[in-house]
């Protein structure tokens, strides 16, 4: 028996190949399906099935193309109504894999379709589950993103996921193995572990889900509270999951196309394409090409993209380091932003010898921040409200990355201000975007807060929102 947990940390996705006697199975994959199928190929193995947990919201899922390649049928737990042809299991039912036993376990509450997979060895023993987002370590799948196709609302989807891991998850012996299809970081729960595997007698004991002694009220109490609005990709994701969607390789061919700067500027003319910077964000800084958004490669990339762009169908355009066209634009497919039209060929280097106007980002140092603190200048915070809370910059507003745009009349018009984030990153980000809304004013705090406590700028922890501009 072989179970491989395949794990990509930008997105946090966690998606499983599974083998015993020359028969695969996949569950959760994403987008690029040719490592699954090298991987069978390589051991000597046939993909028999795709399990697929439920309809996923954080990413596109490459079951539809994986299909495609193998012939494998895709499996999906009860009530779910896919577009295209699949096997729609009911609760109870098992799949043979070699000497292997994967049966499925109904588990509706994150979205009504949700469907644990439970693995048994070649004795018949309970081994594993693959508990989609359903069980997550340390927390569960949120309850509030199915509600417009479940006609129900965030409470009465808890109270359903409540049953189900009271019912299918719980009674199940504690030294099974808990596989989840999301870790910290991902946006469909909100108190993961760092960790990406654990037994299930463990999450009994550490999970808050799990407690033994929880009533049903307490449950939906605890797991709708706190819940931020998720990104708006998340239901353009759930249609690509359900409806189907490009082939990976049309994708990459168009994407990958080299244009020259006149033809990269024409295109963005005429087509209204969001330009995207994905280098370094002391790249950008230095030159970059005006009005452009910065989203480096070399971080949360896609979830970051999704959140921030939205729409999957915008055009985009790349300026992207040599040698990573295709990555990137395999990184935007994986979150269904399928419609890059190409990438600047040579570069911002080339755009500038092209007699191109290009722009800058003005940045300083945290021991020249700390020197204009001192001077009393405006400081805005773009990290997430609980870091704010954490410890902050005294006076320091808080305007974080996610929800920018709501805070754009806050900035001020003309006079000098700086911003910052934790490590420099998303500050670069929040930068770019006030200047594509034709806000120049700004000066990024390199190296974030990190860097400001090491210096001794003045901290503090959370104060009352009402003191904030």
């Amino acid at each position: 028996m072989t179970i491989e947990q395949i794990y990509t940390g930008c997105l946090a996705q966690g998606a499983y190949y599974i083998e015993s006697e020359g028969e695969a199975a996949i569950i959760d994959p994403l987008r690029e399906v040719q490592p699954y199928i090298k991987k069978a190929e390589e051991a000597g193995a046939t993909i028999k099935y795709i399990f697929e947990t439920h309809f996923h919201a954080d990413f596109v899922s490459g079951h539809i193309t994986l299909s495609k390649e193998t012939g494998a049928p895709i499996v999906y737990g009860p009530t779910a109504q896919p577009a295209f042809d699949a096997i729609i299991a009911e609760d109870g039912q098992e799949f043979t894999l070699g000497k292997l036993t994967i049966k499925v376990l109904h588990t509706p509450g994150h979205t009504m379709e949700s469907t644990t997979y439970l693995l048994k060895d070649e004795n018949g023993k309970d081994h594993a589950i693959f508990s989609g987002d359903t069980l997550f370590l340390g927390d569960v799948g949120r309850p509030d993103l199915a509600q417009k196709a479940a006609h129900m609302t965030q409470e009465e989807l808890a109270g359903t996921l409540f049953d189900s891991l009271r019912t299918k998850i719980m009674p199940l012996a504690d030294d099974v193995i808990v596989y989840p299809a999301h870790g910290a970081g991902s946006a469909c729960g909100k108190n993961m572990m760092k960790e990406t595997v654990d037994t299930l007698g463990n999450q009994k004991k550490m999970n808050y889900a799990l407690r033994a002694d929880m009533t049903r009220d307490e449950f939906i109490a605890e797991v709708t509270d706190g819940l931020l609005p998720p990104p708006q990709y998340f239901p353009l994701n759930v249609k690509m999951n359900k409806e189907g969607y490009e082939d990976i390789e049309t994708v990459l061919k168009r994407g990958t196309h080299a244009l020259t700067p006149d033809a990269f500027e024409v295109a963005a003319n005429e087509t209204g394409a969001v330009v995207l910077d994905v280098r370094h964000q002391d790249d950008f800084a230095k030159g970059h090409v005006p009005r452009s958004i910065f989203i480096g490669l070399k971080g949360s990339f896609a979830p970051w993209v999704g959140a921030l762009i939205a729409d999957v169908e915008q055009p985009i355009l790349l300026v992207v380091p040599e040698g990573k066209e295709e990555e990137t634009v395999t990184r935007l497919s994986r979150v269904g932003f399928d419609n890059t039209l190409g990438y600047l060929k040579g570069g911002i280097e080339a755009w500038a010898e092209a007699g191109k106007e290009v722009d800058t980002v003005e940045n300083v140092n945290a021991q020249e921040f700390k020197e204009k603190v001192e001077q009393g200048v405006p400081v805005y915070d773009v990290r997430k409200e609980s870091e704010y809370k954490a410890e902050h910059v005294v006076d320091a507003h808080l305007t974080p990355l996610d929800y920018l745009n709501d805070h754009l009349a806050e900035f001020p018009e003309k006079e000098k201000f700086y911003i910052h984030c934790a490590g420099g990153y998303r500050s670069m980000i929040a930068s770019s975007i006030l200047k594509s809304r034709g806000i120049h004013n700004l000066v990024d705090v390199s190296g974030g807060f990190a860097d400001i406590k090491k210096v001794g700028i003045p901290v503090t922890d959370y104060v009352c929102p009402t003191t904030l501009k």
